[in-house]
């Protein structure tokens, strides 16, 4: 699915991203978030590191973050849950802070795994309870 790159293409696609996606890619939080999503999810195995490189390949322009969840499930044949856990954690953990950073590298606005549908909430309307009578109070005397 993806395209195989050699040493140098990748290194010369990191010099592009900016220093933000940069720290990111090799930061130790980015490494521990990534074992623990893993972990959680039932991952123990070689996947893990997959998991890295895939994530990796997000940040650096490679892999398109709306096809991430996709790719865990072909390429590391993952169920669909555990796909599913593993790119929603890795969205909020890794990807969301660095969101306008992946917006610009990707040139188009990112969305949320679970955004509302577009339209603003309902507002709630309480019930007249003015004529209903309180069983569970006990007359006073």
């Amino acid at each position: 699915m993806l395209d195989k790159y050699t040493k140098e293409q990748f290194w010369k696609l990191y010099e592009k991203i900016s220093q933000e996606l940069k720290e990111t890619i090799f930061s130790e939080e980015t490494a521990n978030n990534i074992l623990d999503i893993c972990l959680r999810n039932g991952v123990e195995d070689e996947r893990v590191s997959e998991v890295a490189r895939y994530t990796g390949r997000v940040l650096m322009g490679i892999l398109e973050p709306t096809d991430f969840q996709e790719t865990l499930e072909k390429e590391l044949k993952m169920e669909k849950n555990t796909a599913k856990k593993i790119s929603q954690g890795i969205n909020r953990f890794i990807f969301y802070p660095v969101k306008p950073a992946l917006e610009e590298l990707y040139k188009t606005e990112i969305m949320p795994i679970a955004k509302p549908n577009g339209s603003a909430p309902l507002p709630i309307e309480k019930a007249d309870t003015s004529s209903l009578k309180d069983v569970y109070r006990e007359a006073i005397e």
